[in-house]
């Protein structure tokens, strides 16, 4: 039984990329996922570029292999990173004021604001600790330039870009100028009203 969709294509890229990101976390190469699911290195190899269309029962073994849903697979996770150069925002005017919109993630949860500042060191930062399932992290770099995001997809950013990807995932803020500013925005879904979590581990936490 294959996957049904009006949209093939997009499911096939949403279980190629959780399939990789999932595999990539639990530092799991192909061949070790291929000898835990009983599929073959072709098959796997595939299904992560896209080019597969896997069936129920695939799925199922992958899920099992990655200790995840299946359901999982087919369900956009974490967020993929998304990036917004500062040529490609769109300014609106009304009145006196302008606004350019950075983004949209709908939901109600913990937010946190910060201004995160940064200095050039000889040694590479550690990675920040994944925070719960869900966190986002939303940048726009004032000035300066910074490398950012997960630790399989880092982003460059200058001044002006804006980024935003998962939390929930080892990630890794550089600067790549002498200093950087940037404004950064944490997000963190169904966070209970008693005991609010305050995020730690690091710059931009």
């Amino acid at each position: 039984m294959h996957i049904k969709s009006d949209d093939l294509a997009h499911e096939n890229e949403l279980v190629a990329r959780n399939v990789r990101r999932f595999r990539l976390e639990r530092a799991m190469s192909l061949g070790e996922l291929a000898r835990r699911s009983g599929l073959s290195k072709q098959t796997l190899s595939k299904i992560e570029q896209g080019a597969g269309n896997p069936t129920v029962e695939t799925l199922s073994l992958l899920g099992a292999a990655l200790d995840v849903p299946a359901r999982r697979l087919l369900t956009e996770w974490g967020t993929p990173v998304y990036v917004q150069r500062h040529d490609e925002g769109e300014w609106s005017e009304a009145g006196n004021w302008s606004e350019r919109l950075l983004d949209e993630v709908y939901g109600s949860g913990y937010v946190r604001t910060l201004v995160l500042r940064l200095e050039r060191s000889g040694r590479q930062p550690e990675p920040v600790v994944p925070h719960a399932a869900g966190t986002l992290h939303h940048i726009y770099v004032i000035t300066g330039k910074l490398r950012t995001g997960p630790l399989t997809e880092p982003v460059d950013l200058a001044a002006g870009d804006f980024a935003r990807f998962p939390g929930d995932i080892p990630h890794r803020h550089v600067c790549l100028s002498e200093r950087v500013v940037a404004h950064m925005v944490t997000t963190l879904p169904q966070v209970r009203q008693i005991s609010p979590t305050v995020l730690q581990g690091g710059p931009g936490a």
